[in-house]
């Protein structure tokens, strides 16, 4: 009941109190004041972000100006449905194992020590958000489970044994999933919305393969610095791990050779993620190829039909996704974001865009400090800034690269940045002033990082 009051407040505030700029009109006003107590219900989450983004829906086309249809029209963007399709893809890794047999082997690779366990369970969790878009789903349901068993085997439990080597491994491998978010078109849910947003709304198209492109080079080296800054500041007591690298090894001769269905979903990944890479070959649509691939996980008997209806993450990110989505273009179009830039800019009198792309990276960067979502932090912070600098003349490319990573690398701040950081963190093994501290200097390497090497690497491609 607080939580919807609140959420009443905040729409009040923004319809009574703001002043609406002439430019927006009364119903464009009133639009973002339902956008902006959608945002805040995906924070405060006073009933779930699906049921809250579908009522915002509903509201928006009775006072915000929208019609049903305009307001519906979110549910058939091609974006949902390459979201959705990668889902069903995610869930046919993970029902036929492959996802669990690409971790084991990478351990059975390089897990003869501490460090290079955690590098083989980051490495894992890379490989698959090339293709799944849930980080929750591929480190809740792949990694976490081979790392809890990795650390079981050596008597790390959460409590006084701890620090043999679990403590470790759960924050290490969890930073390096905020860097594998931050490298692919598919790292994250909210990922794609950035990019439909940026070509929507700043005429700037992003693809997987640029994606991948951008991503590749910063965040492999943040993959390499992550986990052995944390191996520095809280050395696990246990160095060599022999034992992991034969764990792996027996359970990969337990599971035997590939099956039908490994090796079905084997081709399917590689030929989704192939076509993908070309698409400026053959220009079939990543959406046609995502369903292309789902729909032969479904001939082949690889996944049935319960299995795609039953897959309740999909769904719900399909019902909150698709609303959102629209709104946020609904509100592009009533001029609510040029408004906005127009505003702000003026802010900065005659600074260029440098500064203030070095001011409104850092605000955007630790405002995450208070959000549990990345997709309500890009979703809140993302359009509005890259219209402000976009408008000063700062390269478009930069900006909405720059905007779209750093959500993702802010999620390791905290123990709730995001999905996988609640699952991580209630295991026990990592107190909440080591989590918060390691955080903060993995994000200031990870800032490091990505502002020189990944704004350097970004200019020698062409992206600005």
């Amino acid at each position: 009941m607080l939580s919807g009051l609140a959420l009443l407040a905040l729409y009040l505030a923004v319809e009574f109190l703001v002043p609406r700029p002439e430019s927006v009109e009364p119903s464009g006003w009133r639009l973002l004041g339902i956008f902006i107590a959608a945002i805040g219900a995906l924070m405060l989450q006073p009933i779930p972000g699906g049921a809250s983004v579908l009522i915002a829906v509903i509201l928006a086309s009775i006072f915000g100006g929208l019609t049903i249809q305009h307001a519906l029209g979110g549910y058939g963007d091609p974006t949902v449905w390459l979201v959705m399709a990668a889902f069903f893809i995610s869930a046919a890794l993970i029902k036929t194992g492959l996802a669990r047999r690409i971790a084991l082997a990478f351990i059975r690779t390089v897990g003869q020590t501490s460090l290079g366990v955690c590098y083989a369970l980051s490495a894992t969790d890379m490989v698959l958000a090339s293709i799944i878009p849930s980080n929750g789903a591929r480190s809740g349901g792949v990694v976490l489970p081979i790392l809890r068993s990795v650390s079981e085997l050596y008597g790390s439990f959460p409590g006084e044994t701890a620090a043999r080597i679990g403590s470790f491994l759960m924050t290490g491998v969890y930073q390096g999933i905020c860097v594998t978010a931050a490298m692919f078109f598919t790292g994250q849910a909210s990922n794609p919305l950035a990019a439909q947003m940026a070509g929507e709304m700043f005429h700037y198209p992003v693809t997987w393969a640029l994606w991948f492109v951008a991503g590749i080079v910063p965040g492999l080296c943040s993959m390499l610095v992550a986990p052995w800054i944390v191996y520095r500041m809280y050395p696990p007591q246990i160095r060599r791990t022999p034992e992991a690298a034969a764990f792996a090894r027996s359970e990969l001769e337990r599971m035997g050779p590939m099956d039908r269905g490994q090796r079905i979903v084997a081709v399917i990944f590689i030929s989704v993620c192939g076509l993908w890479i070309t698409t400026p070959i053959h220009h079939l649509d990543i959406t046609v190829t995502a369903l292309l691939g789902s729909a032969a996980l479904l001939l082949t008997g690889v996944l049935t039909w319960n299995d795609v209806v039953s897959e309740r993450a999909a769904w719900d990110i399909f019902i909150w996704y698709g609303g959102l989505l629209q709104l946020g273009k609904s509100l592009n179009d009533a001029g609510v974001t040029r408004a906005f830039a127009k505003a702000v800019g003026g802010w900065f009198g005659g600074a260029g865009w440098i500064v203030p792309l070095g001011v409104a990276l850092l605000v955007y960067f630790y405002a995450h400090y208070g959000f549990a979502s990345i997709t309500a932090h890009m979703l809140a912070m993302f359009p509005p800034f890259a219209a402000v600098l976009i408008a000063r003349g700062a390269p478009a490319g930069l900006v909405i690269f720059s905007f779209a990573c750093f959500a993702n690398l802010a999620a390791g701040l905290t123990n709730y940045g995001t999905t996988p950081s609640p699952m991580f963190f209630a295991h026990g093994y990592v107190s909440f002033e080591r989590w918060w501290t390691v955080g903060f200097v993995v994000a200031l390497a990870n800032l490091a990082i990505w502002s020189t090497i990944g704004f350097a690497w970004w200019k020698l491609i062409g992206i600005w």
